[in-house]
């Protein structure tokens, strides 16, 4: 049986890495082989490229090679780890995907969605996921949250950005889960942590439901 791809999607400051290791620690306790992986990252390869990306000190980097880069990481992830792991009916458990670069770069950078669509297409395979929880909160929420959590000093280069860059962010978040709401569940992420887990929960556990009968 192929396997289930679940992401985790939202602004810096969503709280959305906290809910994976909650889902993980849940999904190890019902006895569900699985692994969990994130993005930029997730193999020796494109961990690399993920510091080049993240580095503060890399800030004449060009919107297109951002764009590149993040699909060069995403491409050797997919065929490394996420597809060999779905075909051995695992599921997979992943901290951002395509809808992050499409939040990120086609909409904050202002890049557009066809040519980030266009790249990922390629580098994925067309792989898509299952299901996407998109954890929703404000700019201004996640900032703070960030601020808090690690100090301005030590934001990477995306999270320095100013809060327009943050706002168009959510705005391509809002888009993408208004056009594709069948695979995408969104969550108000300003509400406290086990509410959020709770949400999650009460979906995931239907989506296994339903997976393990088909």
């Amino acid at each position: 049986m192929k396997g289930l791809f679940i992401t985790l999607e939202g602004p810096d400051g969503s709280g959305k890495t906290t809910q994976v290791a909650k889902i993980a620690e849940y999904l190890t306790q019902q006895k569900i082989d699985f692994i969990q992986t994130r993005e930029p990252g997730g193999t020796r390869i494109s961990d690399k490229i993920r510091s080049l990306i993240l580095d503060p000190e890399h800030n004449e980097m060009h919107d297109l090679t951002e764009v590149l880069l993040y699909a060069a990481s995403r491409a050797q992830h997919v065929h490394e780890k996420i597809i060999p792991a779905l075909e051995s009916g695992k599921v997979v458990l992943c901290d951002r995907f395509v809808d992050a670069s499409l939040a990120y770069q086609g909409f904050g950078l202002g890049v557009g969605e066809g040519p980030v669509l266009q790249v990922n297409q390629i580098a994925t395979s067309g792989l898509v996921p299952d299901r996407s929880y998109f954890i929703d909160v404000s700019p201004e929420v996640g900032r703070k949250r960030m601020t808090v959590r690690y100090g301005t000093e030590n934001l990477d280069r995306i999270e320095q950005k100013d809060l327009s860059y943050h706002e168009r962010v959510r705005e391509g978040f809002q888009h993408i889960f208004n056009n594709q709401e069948k695979r995408i569940h969104r969550i108000n992420g300003e509400q406290d942590p086990e509410t959020v887990f709770a949400e999650i929960v009460e979906d995931l556990d239907k989506l296994l439901s339903n997976h393990k009968e088909n």
